[in-house]
Protein backbone atom coordinates (compact mmCIF):
# COMPACT_ATOMS: atom_id res chain seq x y z
CA UNK A 1 0.00 0.00 0.00
CA UNK A 2 1.25 3.33 -0.92
CA UNK A 3 1.07 6.16 1.28
CA UNK A 4 2.36 10.03 2.40
CA UNK A 5 6.08 10.07 2.72
CA UNK A 6 7.67 11.41 5.70
CA UNK A 7 7.77 10.11 9.33
CA UNK A 8 4.04 10.59 9.72
CA UNK A 9 3.57 7.56 6.99
CA UNK A 10 5.54 4.79 9.62
CA UNK A 11 2.98 6.00 12.52
CA UNK A 12 2.79 2.48 14.69
CA UNK A 13 5.46 1.13 12.29
CA UNK A 14 8.57 1.40 14.55
CA UNK A 15 10.92 -1.54 13.16
CA UNK A 16 10.08 -0.71 9.70
CA UNK A 17 11.55 3.16 10.29
CA UNK A 18 14.50 1.28 11.99
CA UNK A 19 15.05 -1.26 8.99
CA UNK A 20 14.97 2.03 6.72
CA UNK A 21 17.19 4.29 8.40
CA UNK A 22 19.73 1.96 9.89
CA UNK A 23 20.52 0.04 7.04
CA UNK A 24 20.58 2.24 4.40
CA UNK A 25 22.85 4.79 6.40
CA UNK A 26 25.06 2.33 7.28
CA UNK A 27 25.01 1.12 3.26
CA UNK A 28 26.00 4.65 1.98
CA UNK A 29 28.55 5.04 4.83
CA UNK A 30 30.08 2.07 3.38
CA UNK A 31 30.07 3.21 -0.11
CA UNK A 32 32.02 6.05 0.33
CA UNK A 33 33.72 6.51 3.57
CA UNK A 34 34.99 2.65 4.15
CA UNK A 35 34.81 0.93 0.68
CA UNK A 36 37.88 -1.29 2.12
CA UNK A 37 35.72 -2.44 5.01
CA UNK A 38 33.20 -3.99 2.31
CA UNK A 39 34.92 -7.58 2.16
CA UNK A 40 33.40 -8.13 5.85
CA UNK A 41 29.78 -7.89 4.75
CA UNK A 42 30.28 -9.40 1.63
CA UNK A 43 28.02 -12.86 1.68
CA UNK A 44 30.34 -15.32 0.37
CA UNK A 45 28.48 -18.60 0.04
CA UNK A 46 32.22 -20.20 -0.60
CA UNK A 47 34.23 -18.53 2.72
CA UNK A 48 31.23 -20.10 4.80
CA UNK A 49 31.28 -23.67 3.34
CA UNK A 50 34.81 -23.51 2.66
CA UNK A 51 36.47 -21.71 5.40
CA UNK A 52 33.74 -21.60 8.04
CA UNK A 53 33.70 -18.37 7.96
CA UNK A 54 29.86 -18.61 9.76
CA UNK A 55 29.89 -14.88 10.62
CA UNK A 56 29.06 -13.80 7.03
CA UNK A 57 25.78 -15.56 7.57
CA UNK A 58 25.15 -12.26 9.97
CA UNK A 59 27.44 -9.77 8.51
CA UNK A 60 26.63 -10.82 4.95
CA UNK A 61 22.75 -10.57 5.38
CA UNK A 62 22.37 -7.35 7.05
CA UNK A 63 24.05 -4.62 4.92
CA UNK A 64 23.42 -3.79 0.99
CA UNK A 65 26.47 -3.52 -0.42
CA UNK A 66 25.11 -2.18 -4.06
CA UNK A 67 23.49 1.04 -3.63
CA UNK A 68 20.73 0.07 -5.92
CA UNK A 69 19.55 -2.42 -3.61
CA UNK A 70 19.53 -0.55 -0.84
CA UNK A 71 17.06 1.89 -2.78
CA UNK A 72 14.76 -0.85 -3.67
CA UNK A 73 14.70 -2.43 -0.46
CA UNK A 74 14.02 1.02 1.78
CA UNK A 75 11.17 1.69 -0.98
CA UNK A 76 9.39 -1.82 -0.33
CA UNK A 77 9.76 -2.45 3.41
CA UNK A 78 8.38 1.75 3.62
CA UNK A 79 5.47 0.18 1.69
CA UNK A 80 5.36 -2.87 3.58
CA UNK A 81 4.70 -0.70 7.05
CA UNK A 82 1.27 -1.33 6.64
CA UNK A 83 2.00 -5.05 7.40
CA UNK A 84 3.62 -4.43 10.89
CA UNK A 85 0.64 -1.90 11.34
CA UNK A 86 -1.92 -5.43 10.76
CA UNK A 87 0.24 -7.91 12.65
CA UNK A 88 2.07 -5.83 15.52
CA UNK A 89 5.66 -5.27 16.10
CA UNK A 90 6.00 -8.40 18.10
CA UNK A 91 4.56 -10.63 15.39
CA UNK A 92 6.35 -8.58 12.34
CA UNK A 93 9.66 -9.12 13.90
CA UNK A 94 8.81 -12.74 14.15
CA UNK A 95 8.03 -13.29 10.66
CA UNK A 96 11.22 -11.23 9.53
CA UNK A 97 13.24 -13.59 12.05
CA UNK A 98 11.79 -17.02 10.93
CA UNK A 99 12.71 -15.26 6.87
CA UNK A 100 15.72 -14.33 7.84
CA UNK A 101 16.63 -17.78 9.38
CA UNK A 102 15.42 -20.06 7.07
CA UNK A 103 16.47 -17.89 4.34
CA UNK A 104 20.02 -18.79 4.85
CA UNK A 105 19.50 -22.32 5.14
CA UNK A 106 17.62 -22.47 1.70
CA UNK A 107 20.22 -19.90 0.30
CA UNK A 108 22.78 -22.82 0.64
CA UNK A 109 20.23 -25.56 -0.97
CA UNK A 110 19.39 -23.78 -3.68
CA UNK A 111 23.41 -23.00 -4.36
CA UNK A 112 23.76 -26.59 -4.52
CA UNK A 113 20.86 -27.32 -6.48
CA UNK A 114 22.42 -25.24 -9.00
CA UNK A 115 25.66 -26.70 -8.98
CA UNK A 116 24.10 -30.54 -9.11
CA UNK A 117 21.27 -29.21 -12.37
CA UNK A 118 23.68 -26.77 -14.31
CA UNK A 119 27.04 -26.91 -12.69
CA UNK A 120 27.50 -23.45 -12.21
CA UNK A 121 29.55 -22.68 -9.02
CA UNK A 122 28.23 -19.44 -7.05
CA UNK A 123 30.76 -18.17 -4.61
CA UNK A 124 28.89 -15.10 -3.31
CA UNK A 125 25.12 -13.74 -3.68
CA UNK A 126 23.69 -9.94 -3.36
CA UNK A 127 24.32 -8.78 0.46
CA UNK A 128 22.09 -7.18 2.55
CA UNK A 129 18.42 -7.83 4.27
CA UNK A 130 16.95 -8.79 1.04
CA UNK A 131 15.64 -12.44 1.89
CA UNK A 132 13.05 -11.05 4.54
CA UNK A 133 12.07 -8.47 2.32
CA UNK A 134 11.22 -10.63 -0.54
CA UNK A 135 9.84 -12.81 1.65
CA UNK A 136 7.08 -10.14 2.66
CA UNK A 137 5.42 -10.49 -0.13
CA UNK A 138 3.96 -13.39 0.72
CA UNK A 139 1.46 -11.64 3.33
CA UNK A 140 1.30 -8.42 0.95
CA UNK A 141 -0.50 -10.33 -1.74
CA UNK A 142 -2.42 -12.84 0.99
CA UNK A 143 -3.71 -10.00 3.43
CA UNK A 144 -3.37 -6.53 2.03
CA UNK A 145 -6.72 -5.51 -0.34
CA UNK A 146 -6.29 -4.83 -3.84
CA UNK A 147 -7.79 -1.56 -5.19
CA UNK A 148 -7.86 -1.17 -8.95
CA UNK A 149 -7.40 2.75 -9.66
CA UNK A 150 -7.32 2.86 -13.19
CA UNK A 151 -6.38 0.35 -16.39
CA UNK A 152 -4.56 0.52 -19.66
CA UNK A 153 -5.45 0.01 -22.64
CA UNK A 154 -8.74 -1.09 -20.48
CA UNK A 155 -6.98 -4.83 -20.25
CA UNK A 156 -4.40 -4.34 -17.19
CA UNK A 157 -5.72 -3.11 -14.13
CA UNK A 158 -3.55 -0.47 -12.50
CA UNK A 159 -4.06 -0.97 -8.59
CA UNK A 160 -2.80 0.48 -5.11
CA UNK A 161 0.13 -2.72 -5.29
CA UNK A 162 1.45 -1.83 -8.92
CA UNK A 163 4.26 0.23 -7.74
CA UNK A 164 5.23 -2.43 -5.33
CA UNK A 165 5.63 -5.09 -7.94
CA UNK A 166 7.48 -3.17 -10.15
CA UNK A 167 10.07 -2.07 -7.27
CA UNK A 168 10.57 -5.52 -6.25
CA UNK A 169 10.98 -6.50 -9.97
CA UNK A 170 13.18 -3.95 -10.43
CA UNK A 171 15.45 -5.48 -7.45
CA UNK A 172 14.89 -8.68 -8.72
CA UNK A 173 17.00 -8.07 -12.17
CA UNK A 174 19.33 -5.75 -10.01
CA UNK A 175 21.89 -9.08 -9.74
CA UNK A 176 22.21 -12.15 -11.62
CA UNK A 177 22.12 -14.04 -8.63
CA UNK A 178 19.50 -11.84 -7.16
CA UNK A 179 17.08 -14.73 -8.27
CA UNK A 180 18.46 -17.19 -5.87
CA UNK A 181 17.41 -14.57 -2.50
CA UNK A 182 14.15 -14.18 -3.85
CA UNK A 183 13.12 -17.87 -3.91
CA UNK A 184 14.37 -18.61 -1.26
CA UNK A 185 12.60 -15.53 0.89
CA UNK A 186 9.41 -16.58 -0.76
CA UNK A 187 9.53 -19.42 0.41
CA UNK A 188 10.64 -18.88 3.70
CA UNK A 189 7.27 -16.15 4.04
CA UNK A 190 5.40 -19.50 3.10
CA UNK A 191 7.02 -21.50 5.51
CA UNK A 192 5.47 -19.06 8.19
CA UNK A 193 2.71 -18.12 6.58
CA UNK A 194 1.32 -21.87 6.30
CA UNK A 195 3.07 -22.72 10.21
CA UNK A 196 5.40 -25.50 8.65
CA UNK A 197 6.95 -27.11 10.62
CA UNK A 198 5.54 -25.33 13.61
CA UNK A 199 8.13 -22.34 13.24
CA UNK A 200 5.54 -19.43 14.17
CA UNK A 201 6.22 -21.13 17.61
CA UNK A 202 9.61 -22.57 17.79
CA UNK A 203 10.74 -18.86 16.27
CA UNK A 204 8.56 -16.49 17.97
CA UNK A 205 9.83 -13.71 19.63
CA UNK A 206 8.99 -13.93 23.47
CA UNK A 207 6.66 -11.55 25.22
CA UNK A 208 9.58 -10.24 27.74
CA UNK A 209 11.92 -9.33 24.80
CA UNK A 210 9.38 -7.85 22.92
CA UNK A 211 8.56 -5.84 25.85
CA UNK A 212 12.54 -4.98 26.73
CA UNK A 213 12.76 -3.64 23.22
CA UNK A 214 9.13 -1.95 23.01
CA UNK A 215 10.29 0.30 26.30
CA UNK A 216 13.97 1.19 25.41
CA UNK A 217 13.87 1.48 21.62
CA UNK A 218 9.96 1.92 20.31
CA UNK A 219 10.49 5.81 21.26
CA UNK A 220 13.55 6.42 19.88
CA UNK A 221 11.89 4.97 16.39
CA UNK A 222 7.96 6.13 16.71
CA UNK A 223 6.26 8.54 14.96
CA UNK A 224 4.14 10.92 15.64
CA UNK A 225 -0.13 10.48 14.22
CA UNK A 226 -0.58 11.84 11.34
CA UNK A 227 -3.15 14.63 11.13
CA UNK A 228 -6.76 14.07 9.34
CA UNK A 229 -5.95 16.97 6.79
CA UNK A 230 -2.07 14.59 5.44
CA UNK A 231 -5.07 11.55 4.10
CA UNK A 232 -6.45 14.35 1.70
CA UNK A 233 -3.68 15.20 -0.71
CA UNK A 234 -1.63 18.09 0.49
CA UNK A 235 1.11 16.48 -0.41
CA UNK A 236 4.09 18.71 -1.88
CA UNK A 237 4.35 17.23 -4.86
CA UNK A 238 1.37 15.31 -7.25
CA UNK A 239 3.22 11.89 -7.07
CA UNK A 240 2.87 12.21 -3.00
CA UNK A 241 -0.85 14.13 -3.77
CA UNK A 242 -1.47 10.45 -5.72
CA UNK A 243 0.11 8.03 -2.86
CA UNK A 244 -2.48 9.88 -0.50
CA UNK A 245 -5.29 9.30 -2.66
CA UNK A 246 -4.31 5.57 -3.11
CA UNK A 247 -4.44 5.11 1.22
CA UNK A 248 -7.75 7.38 1.27
CA UNK A 249 -9.15 4.68 -1.43
CA UNK A 250 -8.15 1.75 0.45
CA UNK A 251 -9.97 3.38 3.63
CA UNK A 252 -12.80 4.13 1.53
CA UNK A 253 -12.73 0.35 0.47
CA UNK A 254 -12.38 -1.16 3.67
CA UNK A 255 -15.55 1.24 4.89
CA UNK A 256 -17.70 -0.23 1.80
CA UNK A 257 -16.66 -3.61 2.92
CA UNK A 258 -18.18 -2.92 6.55
CA UNK A 259 -21.34 -1.49 4.93
CA UNK A 260 -21.77 -4.74 2.64
CA UNK A 261 -21.76 -6.99 5.37
CA UNK A 262 -23.84 -5.26 7.01
CA UNK A 263 -26.76 -5.30 4.54
CA UNK A 264 -26.14 -9.10 4.88
CA UNK A 265 -27.23 -9.22 8.07
CA UNK A 266 -30.72 -8.22 8.45
CA UNK A 267 -31.43 -10.57 11.04
CA UNK A 268 -29.46 -8.37 12.99
CA UNK A 269 -30.82 -5.52 12.99
CA UNK A 270 -30.17 -4.37 9.09
CA UNK A 271 -27.92 -1.64 8.09
CA UNK A 272 -24.66 -1.59 10.22
CA UNK A 273 -25.30 0.79 13.13
CA UNK A 274 -22.76 3.44 12.31
CA UNK A 275 -23.24 5.45 15.14
CA UNK A 276 -22.72 2.53 18.02
CA UNK A 277 -19.53 1.67 15.99
CA UNK A 278 -17.89 5.34 15.68
CA UNK A 279 -18.68 7.01 19.00
CA UNK A 280 -16.67 4.91 21.13
CA UNK A 281 -13.80 5.01 18.21
CA UNK A 282 -13.77 8.58 18.20
CA UNK A 283 -14.11 9.03 22.51
CA UNK A 284 -11.69 6.54 23.02
CA UNK A 285 -9.24 9.02 25.63
CA UNK A 286 -12.57 9.96 28.11
CA UNK A 287 -12.26 8.82 30.87
CA UNK A 288 -16.18 8.49 31.49
CA UNK A 289 -16.36 5.99 28.26
CA UNK A 290 -18.54 3.25 28.97
CA UNK A 291 -17.00 -0.46 29.15
CA UNK A 292 -18.54 -2.68 26.26
CA UNK A 293 -20.70 -5.74 27.56
CA UNK A 294 -18.67 -9.01 27.30
CA UNK A 295 -17.94 -9.95 23.70
CA UNK A 296 -20.67 -12.53 22.43
CA UNK A 297 -20.58 -16.04 21.31
CA UNK A 298 -19.92 -15.30 17.93
CA UNK A 299 -16.88 -12.53 18.42
CA UNK A 300 -13.28 -14.68 19.00
CA UNK A 301 -11.51 -14.47 21.36
CA UNK A 302 -8.33 -15.30 20.11
CA UNK A 303 -8.81 -12.34 17.83
CA UNK A 304 -9.52 -10.05 20.36
CA UNK A 305 -6.24 -11.03 22.02
CA UNK A 306 -4.10 -10.59 18.99
CA UNK A 307 -5.62 -6.92 17.90
CA UNK A 308 -5.36 -6.07 21.51
CA UNK A 309 -1.75 -7.19 20.85
CA UNK A 310 -1.19 -4.71 18.05
CA UNK A 311 -2.04 -1.66 20.65
CA UNK A 312 -5.94 -0.95 20.47
CA UNK A 313 -8.15 -0.98 23.52
CA UNK A 314 -10.74 -3.54 24.52
CA UNK A 315 -13.48 -1.77 23.82
CA UNK A 316 -12.25 -0.88 19.89
CA UNK A 317 -11.38 -4.27 18.68
CA UNK A 318 -15.26 -5.66 20.22
CA UNK A 319 -17.05 -3.32 18.23
CA UNK A 320 -14.74 -3.64 15.11
CA UNK A 321 -14.80 -7.40 15.51
CA UNK A 322 -18.61 -6.88 15.61
CA UNK A 323 -19.82 -4.85 13.00
CA UNK A 324 -17.35 -7.07 10.16
CA UNK A 325 -18.92 -10.32 11.50
CA UNK A 326 -15.77 -11.42 13.37
CA UNK A 327 -13.56 -10.94 10.34
CA UNK A 328 -10.44 -10.02 11.86
CA UNK A 329 -8.81 -9.23 8.66
CA UNK A 330 -11.72 -6.29 7.31
CA UNK A 331 -11.66 -5.21 11.45
CA UNK A 332 -8.45 -4.64 11.18
CA UNK A 333 -7.92 -2.44 8.17
CA UNK A 334 -10.79 -0.63 9.65
CA UNK A 335 -9.12 -0.29 13.27
CA UNK A 336 -5.78 0.61 11.86
CA UNK A 337 -7.79 3.45 9.30
CA UNK A 338 -9.09 5.55 12.07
Amino acid sequence: MIASTGSSGLYKAPLSKGLLLIPSFLSIVLTFLFQQQQELFLYNIKAIKDDFHIWKLISGRIICLDLKDTFCSSLLIYNFRTLERRFGSRKFTSFLLVAWILSAVFDFLLVEAVHFILGATLTTLPSGFLAPVFALFVPFYCSVPRVQLAEILGLFPITNKTLVYIVGLQLLTSSPYMLIVAISGLISGLFYTWDVLNVRKILCIPHWLADLFSRRLEPIFSSVEPVNEARVGMGATVDIQRQQRIELLDQQFMLSQLAHLGRRQPQQGGILNWNRLFQPLRHRNLGNQAQPQDPSPATSEEHVAQLMEMGFSRADVLFALRASNNDINIATNFLLQR
